[in-house]
């Protein structure tokens, strides 16, 4: 028989479906290349938040490489009985339904309930939207203790604070927030008692269930088996799905009144770029506005300098004057066109020795960029937030780098603003979805032919393990990481020039 856990429990809530497979057929899901990093990042957090109350005792045991669940429930009672004040992980079961509370909080005659979660949250305010995902789990967390016979006197969310300021140390108090949702959980809790013994029913069963898709399938985040899903209901590519920026509930409306085809959808009311994506995609033809094209040119000035940043961020704040989540510069890549078909190329990568690098790469991006030039990025605001960023960190270097930031122009907008569609970039306009449609058969602008740094998620991750690795594979993945970030403003430097051969 399978026990229900809270993340059991949590993923019933969301679809029944979604519980079914998890334990039956959990080859099929498809999981964000992103997720590892991101439970590092939410152990981490974790951690720290087991000090926020001062000493603690920790439950956590396994056995035979496995989570002993009986014994972490056995030594969290022995820690209440013995008047341990804060026990981490503490574990509780009751007729099946188990849970492991990330702090239990002696207060008064009962205990609090902690929930840890790595996301960020102002002091002082709850917003409804964000804290919805979270409910289930805490309202279940609640309902677990209280079956069991404990006093529960809070059911507290905490989370990062994101005003924070890191200093020269980290203040684990200021670091959080803690938000009280003992009222919030009230209608999740009223539901538990019904969607326990559905759950079960559920996990003990070895008929998939049959569920169609709905607004669930995106809530409270995309379900990691919807493309199964999809197939089950023979939908296939391109479809509604598909669609350029629709949302996941007009998607589903859409799907349920039976218009899923690019077909279907021909005489659907859809936004100018999405009704070009299904129009040109069904006919195959690219659609060029040269009138467009050559407006957005207008704006460029030669030289032409195409910057495109890498950074890195983490949830616990690294350095002085970081807040949680910021994005820290540590390499660039910067093209110089003087005319198409003549350019230089100047780069930057900071020492790997997990120092902080924002000075280095400020400096040298003052130095290799004047004042008053054009300077081209590719979906800008990532660009300008980390220059704004560098210049609030750097007074010295401010007035140079938010010239920088003021003379940016946007590579994006001609494809954004439906100037220049091709069928192949399938509703996408990111780079790496326009490159390989505008030069499907260039090699040199495949980024699959990198090696081991393909895209910014794993830029940013590989940057900050430098410093474990040996010398040798340090040395080959700096020059990884160098290629990799070339290409982006190579990507760039070959785009415009396209564009200019295009409006002709």
């Amino acid at each position: 028989m399978h026990a229900l856990s809270k993340s059991r429990y949590t993923a019933f809530r969301q679809c029944p479906k979604n519980l079914w497979l998890k334990i039956y057929k959990p080859e099929e899901a498809v999981e964000d290349p992103s997720l590892q990093a991101r439970l590092d990042q939410g152990n981490e957090v974790g951690d720290l938040a087991m000090q926020y109350f001062g000493d603690y005792e920790e439950v956590t045991t396994y056995s035979h490489g496995r989570l002993d669940l009986s014994a972490m429930v056995k030594k969290t009672q022995q820690y209440m009985r013995s008047s341990v004040e804060n026990i981490c992980e503490a574990s509780f079961e009751y007729k099946g339904n188990y849970c492991a509370v990330d702090i239990l909080h002696k207060e008064g005659r009962g205990w609090a309930i902690y929930e840890v979660k790595s996301t960020t949250a102002s002091p002082g305010r709850i917003d409804r939207s964000k804290i919805a995902p979270y409910l289930p789990d805490i309202a279940y967390q609640t309902w677990v203790l209280e079956q069991c016979g404990v006093k529960v006197t809070g059911s507290y969310l905490l989370c990062l604070n994101k005003e924070y300021r890191r200093g020269r140390e980290l203040n684990i108090q200021d670091m959080f927030v803690a938000l009280d949702l003992s009222k919030e959980i009230d209608h999740e809790y009223r539901l538990i008692d019904d969607t326990v013994r559905r759950a079960q029913k559920i996990i003990n069963s070895d008929v998939e269930p049959e569920i169609d898709l709905s607004e669930d399938c995106y809530k409270p985040y995309p379900c990691a088996f919807f493309e199964y899903c999809k197939r089950q209901h023979g939908i296939s590519k391109p479809s509604v799905f598909d669609t350029y920026r629709m949302s996941g509930k007009d998607k589903i409306e859409h799907y349920q009144q039976g218009h899923t085809s690019f077909e279907d959808l021909r005489n659907e009311k859809l936004t100018p770029n999405q009704r070009r994506q299904v129009e040109n995609t069904l006919n195959n033809t690219i659609e060029i506005n040269k009138d467009g094209i050559r407006r957005f040119l207008s704006q460029l000035s030669l030289p032409l300098y195409f910057l495109d940043f890498e950074t890195m961020q983490s949830a616990v704040a690294e350095f002085e004057g970081v807040k949680p989540y910021q994005q820290i510069p540590f390499q660039y890549s910067l093209h110089i066109a003087k005319r198409p078909g003549k350019y230089d190329h100047l780069g930057y990568l900071a020492e790997s020795d997990g120092t902080d690098p924002r000075r280095g790469v400020a400096e040298q991006l003052c130095d290799d960029i004047p004042a008053n030039v054009c300077v081209l990025a590719y979906n800008m605001p990532f660009e300008k937030n980390c220059l704004k960023d560098l210049a609030y960190a750097f007074p010295d270097l401010s007035r140079h780098l938010m010239r920088i930031h003021d003379n940016m122009v946007d590579l994006l907008v001609p494809f954004r603003e439906g100037y220049y569609y091709v069928p192949a970039m399938g509703g996408s306009f990111s780079i790496k979805s326009v490159l390989p449609a505008l030069f499907p058969n260039d090699p040199k602008l495949d980024y699959h032919n990198l090696k081991d740094v393909h895209n910014g998620s794993e830029a940013m991750d590989i940057f900050p393990k430098i410093r474990t690795m040996s010398r040798r594979e340090a040395e080959r993945t700096r020059e990884n990481l160098l290629r990799y970030c070339e290409l982006d403003t190579l990507a760039m430097v070959k785009i415009w020039e396209n564009l200019i051969e295009v409006a002709q």
